[in-house]
């Protein structure tokens, strides 16, 4: 049992029990402490000093660095906090492009919080010249970068190193030189960047922000000649609600379908349905490569940062992963294949496909060689929240909807796919069904489950027809890293390997709101999709009525001829295109 302590904060008496931080224990409390640098999934680094609080008898302490101890005396908004608090804002505006009307993080930037929040009206130093601004970099096809608004509070660099270990960031100069940028000042286009997006979701500021498709959109919706069909991730229905107030993983699917048909999209499909028949296409290859013992472990390709970090890092290994698709990847071609034959005035020249995901790097995706004129735009969560506001859409109260055929139903497996394990899971659960002709008789795979730090490597060991059969689920490409080690050595021992960049998988994603300060979201978000699971009809990806029909008229079987046209890719080596 962990013995608990206290100590006092603002003169009330507070317990702990294993908090690192004193910041921490004031959160545990429900004491707000400001800062910016802070990110309880990141090593904690002490940079901003937002989080000063007075320490009785030692003076002024970062709250964010300093261990709590017994009977210490904590004061977190007096007078001398608050001053000092107030001049650390004003040097960080000081040097700072305050055009915060035309940023795109205006309204959620807590530089531009704290600010109203300390009553800053006026800052006592001389205003950066334009000749002192930076070039603003937008070369990569998901991420903005503009150094003129960061406050080098370090999160960007800290999530590039320790979730991805590639350290893209890093800080240059010294002393008010200092700066934050790829190595030798290079653009993103230029640097192994796998376009993840969690330098965004970290980032305080307007530093970092989403390469924006919101008018290239509007144009589509406003062209008459064109047709639009828009597809919707399964993690963006946990977490759009919250740039409207409403509760974290909370599920408005069905109002979201009703949103994109006021904002004027022609058809909706969900994403969910793609993802069951990625599964089908995935869980094929991996039967396939079991019995035949080839290229084992398999990995995921849903992740198109992993793909990336992969094509990259390890082009030696590009065997290893899965040919399928994901499932934006599959929707977009045949939605544009069949849904001519569905729907009168559709055909494949005038029909243009939107996604709305969690994820930058679906961006990228959309651009891959291999992918082009498949999807022809990528919206993250945080772009659609906006479009709705912008054409003042009162979210809450909308009615619910539902999907249009032949590509809106959709299994419970499709619907995890948006949580780290879901791949897997649904996978699993598939695979089983292939080689047995029999549905696991407890499908909630709980091993592979869960968003948090310690959940980052996770494995399951499922008996198939007496063969056991072991997957390993890692979300952040340094855990992926880790296990891409065993298999190089020889030691793996697992014959799937699920990988998202992101930590906690997509309900995490880089376009997703961010849920950085608060790890609680990121789990509220996972239940939701696993609620959704539990409560439908149908489960298991290989019982979708639609993705039997697909198979039954278009595509033959899985792994078929015209499957592979359609539903699988190819990798290449880009080690040697990028050279920093």
């Amino acid at each position: 049992m962990t013995d608990k302590k206290t100590l006092f904060i603002n003169d009330t008496e507070v317990e702990f029990t294993d908090e690192k931080t004193v910041l921490e224990v004031a959160k545990k409390a429900g004491i707000e402490i400001p800062t910016f640098c802070y990110r309880p999934d990141l090593t904690q680094f002490g940079a901003c000093r937002m989080c000063v609080v007075e320490v009785e008898g030692r003076g002024i302490q970062a709250s964010c660095t300093m261990p709590p101890r017994a009977g210490i005396k904590i004061y977190t908004n007096n007078n001398k906090v608050r001053k000092i608090r107030k001049a650390i804002l004003e040097l960080l505006l000081a040097h700072h492009d305050r055009e915060c009307t035309t940023c795109s993080k205006s309204g959620s930037c807590e530089l531009q919080k704290y600010s109203m929040e300390y009553g800053i009206t006026d800052i006592p130093y001389v205003k950066m010249k334009q000749e002192e601004f930076s070039p603003i970099d937008a070369s990569s096809p998901s991420i903005v970068r503009d150094m003129n608004k960061c406050i080098l509070c370090g999160a960007c660099v800290r999530a590039c190193s320790e979730f991805q270990g590639i350290g893209v960031l890093g800080f240059s100069e010294r002393g008010s030189l200092t700066k934050v940028q790829p190595m030798a000042g290079k653009p993103l286009k230029d640097v192994n960047c796998v376009n993840c997006g969690q330098c965004v979701s970290v980032c305080p500021t307007g530093a970092l922000t989403i390469k924006s498709d919101i008018d290239n959109v509007y144009d589509l919706l406003n062209d008459k000649e064109v047709k639009t069909i828009v597809q919707i991730a399964p993690s963006v229905r946990v977490a759009l609600g919250e740039m409207f107030n409403l509760p974290s993983g909370e599920n408005t699917i069905k109002k979201i379908y009703s949103a994109c048909r006021k904002l004027g999209f022609d058809l909706i499909f969900d994403t969910n349905f793609s993802a069951d028949l990625t599964i089908m296409e995935e869980a094929s290859e991996f039967v396939e490569r079991l019995t035949k013992g080839e290229n084992l472990p398999i990995f995921t390709s849903c992740c198109p940062a992993w793909v990336r970090y992969m094509e990259l890092n390890h082009p030696d290994m590009l065997n290893h992963l899965s040919s399928a698709k994901s499932p934006q990847g599959m929707l977009s071609p045949i939605a544009k294949e069949i849904a001519p034959k569905f729907y009168e005035g559709f055909n494949k020249e005038n029909i243009k496909v939107i996604s709305i995901m969690p994820c930058t790097a679906k961006k990228y995706e959309a651009k891959r060689d291999e992918l082009k004129g498949e999807t022809d735009y990528v919206l993250t969560t945080y772009e659609f929240a906006k479009m709705i506001k912008q054409q003042g859409i009162d979210f809450n109260n909308i009615d619910e909807q539902e999907a249009d055929s032949p590509f809106g139903q959709y299994s419970g497996g499709g619907t995890i796919f948006g949580a780290s394990g879901g791949v897997a899971e649904a996978a699993l659960r598939t695979a089983y069904n292939i080689v047995t002709g029999k549905n696991l008789e407890n499908l909630d795979v709980m091993p592979l489950r869960g968003v948090d730090k310690a959940s980052r490597s996770k494995e399951a060991a499922v008996d198939i027809n007496g063969q056991t059969v072991k997957i390993r689920v890692v979300s952040t490409l340094a855990e992926a890293e880790r296990a891409i080690k065993e298999v190089k050595e020889g030691k793996a021992d697992f014959q799937m390997l699920e990988v998202m960049a992101c930590p906690g998988g997509c309900i995490n994603g880089g376009g997703q709101p961010s849920a950085c300060k608060d790890l609680k979201t990121k789990e509220n978000r996972a239940q939701g999709l696993y609620k959704e699971d539990r409560e439908l009809k149908i489960r298991n990806c290989h019982e979708n009525p639609d993705i039997i029909r697909l198979y039954s008229e278009f595509l033959e079987k899985p792994g078929s001829h015209k499957a592979h046209e359609l539903l699988h890719t190819t990798y290449s080596n880009k080690s040697q295109k990028i050279k920093v």
